[in-house]
């Protein structure tokens, strides 16, 4: 097994909290991910748009995801957003996590998502520490 399939089936298997949101894995491969994510009335804050939280979940599950692709553990170091368009109800989210920079020891990633219509709802950027060990 690849360290792709290894970074999904442990993912999709062991991360709770994503699973429990609706996060859906559509793509993965080396140093790449995209997900999605159905807003619903669960994902909403006090005045009706999606709770900042859930954006950075989907957003933080690619980037996961990504920096996992490669087989070895990475754990994130830092992780920074920027929110730049409300969604609400029934919003399609879609989290893409590209590598900029793999050394042996970190990667660097930048994670956007967007909304059904193709809008940028954030724009992050996440450092990940690689441990030696298989993921």
């Amino acid at each position: 097994m690849d360290g792709v399939e290894r970074a999904v089936r442990r993912i999709s298997s062991n991360d709770r909290f994503a699973r429990m949101v609706g996060v859906a894995i559509e793509e993965v491969r080396p140093g790449y991910a995209r997900v999605t994510m159905k807003v619903e009335d669960k994902h909403l804050n006090s005045v009706d748009i999606t709770h900042g939280a859930a954006v950075f979940t989907v957003a933080d599950t690619a980037f996961a995801l990504a920096s996992n692709s490669h087989g070895r553990v990475a754990l994130a170091l830092n992780m920074s957003i920027n929110f730049l368009k409300a969604t609400g109800y029934g919003s399609i989210l879609t989290a893409e996590a590209t590598e900029d920079n793999l050394t042996n020891r970190t990667g660097l990633y930048r994670i956007t998502v967007k909304d059904e219509t193709g809008d940028l709802v954030s724009l992050a950027e996440g450092l990940v520490y690689r441990k030696k060990e298989d993921i």
